[in-house]
């Protein structure tokens, strides 16, 4: 009977020193993220917020930024939870009984999960908006001034705001789904009513990622050009460093000379043109000073990059879609206990695994370039050291929701085998074979199209460009045509 007792009580104090164990790593990662995400947001962030006169304000921007930073963190973890989740089982698959990975484990990787699906819910749900009514409160009328004050009046609009989301959502239950177990459902709040307005939210989180990510594909070669230095062929700086030095003079003689004009000058928009044109002559220098392997070799070679991870997305989406319509196991779905080490979820084995994640890194890269791309969110994209305290709510939303869409987008696509765990496989719309096969279709299309069109106008304008056609007096496809009238001057 002894015997019997010891053997429970080191049974219980392994399993003690382990959930320690995987507590302390957690809060070592998330501390390395909400630093580095701080420091992100610092660069940003709009100093004159955060030194004005007013005390209060000042304050309540620092905890409003502390916020954003802990959300940033959140949709950070929400990126790399997958990857980390394939990378740990080829490790676990390549050094089984490694002492020093002992720590790496399925239930190590399972309450990531959960943390990141946990914090997800209370980013969006609760300190965001707490975040944006906190900024924008002044305190109930007659109350006495202060923090204190702003945060009654932002306690009341949150509480406001719950129950109208929660009146939507239970009337958006009533018509999707007009059955009485799913309406009682939500009266437990904690259990189902925060998975079912996530899996809300995580749908439309998907359905952004479905226009951004193709938007973002067809931008990246255009981006990725402005980045890197252009063989002579298809760029000519000489000429744009003359032209850049000409509009500088002349701003420069319209500052010292004001008075010469007719029209009244805005002065500091000026100042900040030529501080504009300052910097892009910088800029063409150095890339002008650029070695002839770093002109010559360094944008084929990521151009070929981008189309090689581009075309290889396209594939793989295309072969998930017939996948879909012969085997079932291709459907998304979730996995409650994380079973690592066992089996490699990629065909080609660790090779596979690691063309899996530079796919899932490229394809959210490309998310972001296409969301602040887009002409509907293209005026959130925040400005380096000029971005105010409710623009930066505002991306670190949107950013959360792209994010935390991540695993279930990669599934869905067919990106990787990992099953998703905890709470991220319950959403009802992934057992639904019409939405995933209509999404899959509609992905690889709208990328097709996109690439075609972008790519092949792009090489046409640079090619008309590095020829000199644009200089001819000649209707050409892509540039405006010139009239009569000014071709005989």
């Amino acid at each position: 009977m002894e015997e019997a007792d010891y053997e429970v009580l080191s049974v219980r104090e392994q399993l003690f020193h382990e959930r320690v164990r995987e507590c302390i790593i957690s809060i070592l990662l998330f501390a390395t993220l909400y630093i580095l995400c701080h420091i992100f947001l610092t660069r940003f962030k709009k100093p004159a917020e955060f030194t004005t006169v007013d005390d209060e304000d000042a304050t309540v921007n620092k905890i409003a930024l502390e916020l954003c930073t802990f959300t940033l963190a959140v949709a950070l973890g929400a990126v790399l939870l997958l990857p980390f989740s394939i990378i740990s089982n080829e490790v676990l698959l390549s050094l089984p009984r490694n002492y020093y990975i002992q720590w790496l484990n399925g239930s190590l990787i399972h309450g990531l999960w959960n943390l990141v699906f946990l914090f997800s819910n209370l980013s969006l749900i609760f300190l965001m908006p707490f975040a944006y009514f906190f900024t924008e409160s002044e305190g109930f009328a007659g109350s006495r001034k202060g923090v204190l004050g702003r945060v009654y009046e932002t306690v009341v609009m949150l509480m406001l705001l719950t129950l109208l989301v929660l009146g939507m959502v239970w009337v958006a239950s009533a018509i999707v789904d007009n059955n009485k177990a799913s309406r009682e459902s939500l009266y437990d709040f904690w259990e189902y009513y925060l998975p079912y307005l996530y899996s809300c939210i995580s749908f439309l989180g998907v359905l952004l990622l479905l226009v951004c990510t193709p938007l973002g594909l067809a931008r990246m070669f255009s981006v990725t050009g402005k980045l890197l230095v252009k063989p002579r062929l298809l760029e000519d700086l000489e000429e744009q460093l003359y032209c850049s030095a000409f509009e500088e003079a002349a701003l420069t003689r319209r500052i010292c000379n004001p008075t010469s004009c007719w029209l009244p000058l805005d002065m500091e928009l000026l100042h900040r043109q030529v501080l504009a044109l300052q910097t892009q002559r910088v800029l063409l220098e150095k890339r002008r000073k650029a070695s002839a392997w770093q002109r010559n070799l360094g944008y084929p070679l990521a151009m070929l990059c981008l189309l090689v991870l581009t075309g290889l997305s396209v594939l793989i989406v295309a072969i998930h879609i017939l996948e879909l319509l012969i085997d079932e196991a291709a459907m998304p779905r979730g996995m409650q206990g994380a079973s690592l080490g066992q089996v490699s979820f990629s065909k080609l084995g660790s090779f596979g695994a690691i063309i899996q994640v530079v796919l899932i890194f490229y394809l959210m890269v490309s998310s972001v370039v296409g969301f602040y791309s887009s002409p509907l969110f293209g005026g959130l994209r925040p400005r380096w050291h000029d971005t105010a305290m409710t623009q930066i709510i505002g991306n670190c939303v949107c950013l959360l929701v792209l994010s935390s869409a991540l695993p279930v987008f990669s599934r869905t696509l067919g990106l990787t085998r990992f099953d998703l765990l905890g709470d991220f496989g319950r959403f009802n719309w992934l057992g639904n074979f019409y939405i995933v096969f209509l999404y899959n279709a509609a992905f690889a299309g709208l990328t097709t199209l996109c690439l075609v069109k972008t790519f092949t106008a792009a090489v046409r304008a640079e090619l008309i460009r590095a020829f000199g056609l644009d200089r001819l007096p000649l209707p050409v496809s892509g540039f405006p045509r010139t009239s009569r009238k000014t071709q005989h001057q």
